[in-house]
């Protein structure tokens, strides 16, 4: 049996938390004060957490056998932690891949088989940095960004932070929203992140990050040499099948569908191939719907009613 190992880990100093208060208060900025009061009621010590053993990442072979090539590199890595009772250390992931092919959940499943808690950050929809960094707070409706926000509130000081569509991230001359970065990407700098809000140092060196991107135009070499770079490949038919049987599984469960086949039929998983396994949740639900309406046990092909896909590109997850 697989369990996870945590011991205590500072993210920030409480003496600092203090001194920052003393600044917001002679300021007369009582939403900064309360922040600080908060953050010293949490205090600056969270969970790390580590598995006891690389059985924890035998799940997302099956969930996401696509994969593979990740988690061969994982299953070494925790096996070194383990063998010198340290953290895990890796270094950032970029997962390099069609829309689809399953980027995000893996990420959401990473967290979960580590034992800790998970953050998305869309950077497609990211015009500045502030999202990652926080604003001052002499600015009208600052508030900290993301990362902070998740070491402070957040129980552990290794949450999987996914930062996704990171090509797509835009700036301008006042603000690069991958300026930050180049810090938090290094485990040296990242010790002493600064949050433009909170404006004290807390310790990001122990974020696990994962980006990921549909291709690499638009993001600087700088970067990249910061990151281990997979490319991501679609679920192959085979895969697709099982990765159907598990979400039509995980339905019938949810929904306390007793009465239901456990297994698809093969015509089905043929069809089912055809999805994206992004779409499979959604089409295997409405499946059950028009089989249970007509008081049948079993899905038919005819179930699964496939919507074009306006955009021409390889099907993946």
């Amino acid at each position: 049996m697989t369990i996870t190992l945590a011991r205590s880990h500072s993210v920030y100093n409480t003496k600092d938390v203090e001194s920052a208060q003393e600044r917001a208060r002679a300021l007369k900025s009582a939403e900064l004060e309360a922040f600080y009061e908060n953050m010293l009621a949490l205090g600056g010590e969270r969970f790390l957490t580590t598995p006891s053993s690389t059985d924890a990442l035998e799940p997302l072979y099956e969930d996401c056998p696509n994969f593979g090539e990740v988690l061969d590199d994982l299953s070494r890595y925790l096996g070194l932690a383990l063998a010198g009772g340290a953290s895990v250390n890796v270094m950032p992931v970029l997962l390099l891949g069609d829309p689809g092919v399953g980027k995000t959940h893996f990420g959401k499943r990473l967290a979960a088989v580590l034992g800790t808690e998970f953050e998305f950050i869309s950077m497609n929809a990211l015009s500045a940095g502030f999202v990652i960094t926080g604003s001052s707070s002499s600015w009208k409706g600052a508030k900290c960004g993301k990362v902070a926000e998740r070491l402070v509130r957040g129980r552990f000081a290794n949450p999987v932070v996914l930062l996704d569509e990171v090509e797509k991230a835009t700036g301008s001359t006042q603000s690069d929203p991958l300026a930050a970065l180049y810090q938090l990407l290094e485990p040296e700098t990242s010790r002493a992140f600064h949050d433009e809000f909170i404006d004290i140092d807390l310790d990001a060196s122990q974020v696990f990050w994962v980006l990921t991107a549909n291709n690499l135009e638009g993001i600087p070499p700088a970067l990249l040499s910061r990151m281990a770079v997979y490319e991501v490949p679609s679920p192959t038919p085979d895969q697709a099948a099982g990765i159907a049987q598990r979400i039509y599984a995980g339905l019938l469960k949810e929904l306390k569908l007793k009465e239901m086949d456990a297994d698809l039929p093969a015509n089905v998983l043929d069809k089912m191939t055809e999805v994206s396994p992004r779409e499979m949740r959604k089409s295997l639900l409405d499946g059950l719907g028009f089989a249970v309406a007509a008081a049948r046990s079993a899905l038919t092909p005819e179930d699964i009613r496939l919507k074009p896909d306006p955009v021409k590109r390889r099907i993946g997850f």
